[in-house]
């Protein structure tokens, strides 16, 4: 019995099956999704080195933008290197422990990431609209600051913890039903032996953190509807800058939140190729609709990237 338990506790490699049932279509999976990375970077890229290049975009709202788009590099950086190797793979696909605690780590700080940068944006939002002579006192470089790096520091130290707890658990399987890894799916993977009471409590504090996040977005977005109904003029602020942020918002939210919901009660009679877009639906959609919606639809970042592409702007 010892030695069975010191096999299970010797585990170095985990095995990802999410690939399986999709072998068939391995070219044409690789193909369009390195095509899709690099659209991701691009967009992303160009967006932040059109922020960072002019001085005149250096703005509250703009530089948030920029912290949004470096997240959304890190996220997907974070999945699609790993996943077109896995491709490329004709043999199994596993991952080592550690590098999977590490992937754990930049899927959870990235989401969590995102949610607090939008909800900063909303916040941001708010004051410029529904308290315009208050702005640039409040939202001013130190606060900035502030607010970018709570945004950074907050889901990196929470998953920090929740992960150095996870490596201190006994597995007893080394099979992940997903495409990649996630720290909830590897304390399932533990002995029963192992108590994981501690995981349970960090996990509810992590959803009620954000779900204060998301509370501060609907606070905003009450005043400013409110705000932007007596007003031609703030209603056309609202659609310039709240529409891409409310889009986007919704966007990242509905995948996270059919994500989790799945993680913690989906049916596994849901087919896998639906089981994979819900799991990585986070990482497809919302990479590429943050510079999108906003290099599209803020006047002032699209005449930017015409002007530095050489374009003439009637």
């Amino acid at each position: 019995m010892n030695m069975i338990m010191d096999n299970i506790s010797m585990i170095t490699v985990l095995s990802l099956s999410g690939l399986n049932e999709i072998t068939n279509y391995r070219v044409v999976l690789f193909t369009s999704t390195l095509l899709y990375y690099c659209l991701i970077l691009t967009m992303n890229c160009a967006l932040i080195l059109t922020i960072v290049l002019d001085k005149s975009l250096h703005e509250p709202m703009y530089i948030l933008l920029c912290s949004l788009c470096i997240n959304g590099i890190y996220g997907t950086t974070g999945f699609y290197p790993k996943f077109l190797l896995d491709l490329l793979s004709s043999s199994h696909h596993v991952i080592s422990y550690n590098g999977c605690l590490v992937q754990a780590f930049v899927m959870f700080s990235f989401a969590c990431s995102d949610l607090s940068i939008l909800s900063v944006m909303a916040y941001d939002r708010y004051l410029a609209i529904c308290r315009p002579l208050r702005y640039h006192s409040v939202m001013n470089k130190h606060r900035l600051s502030l607010l970018v790096c709570f945004s950074w520091l907050t889901p990196f130290s929470i998953q920090a913890v929740l992960i150095t707890l996870t490596s201190r658990l006994t597995l007893c399987s080394d099979k992940i039903q997903r495409l990649y890894c996630v720290n909830w799916v590897i304390v399932l993977l533990a002995c029963p032996s192992n108590n994981t009471t501690v995981h349970s409590i960090l996990a509810y504090l992590t959803i009620l953190v954000y779900f204060l996040h998301g509370l501060v977005i609907i606070w905003s977005y009450i005043y400013l509807v409110r705000t932007c109904r007596g007003s031609i003029e703030n209603r056309k602020k609202f659609m310039q800058t709240c529409v891409p942020h409310l889009t986007c918002l919704l966007t990242f939210m509905s995948s996270i939140v059919f994500d989790t919901m799945y993680m913690r009660f989906g049916s596994k009679n849901i087919s896998p190729s639906l089981q994979n877009f819900i799991a990585i639906e986070f990482l497809i959609i919302p990479p590429i609709m943050n510079p999108l919606m906003y290099g599209f639809k803020l006047t002032k970042v699209r005449n930017k990237i015409l002007y530095y592409l050489n374009v003439k702007i009637k």
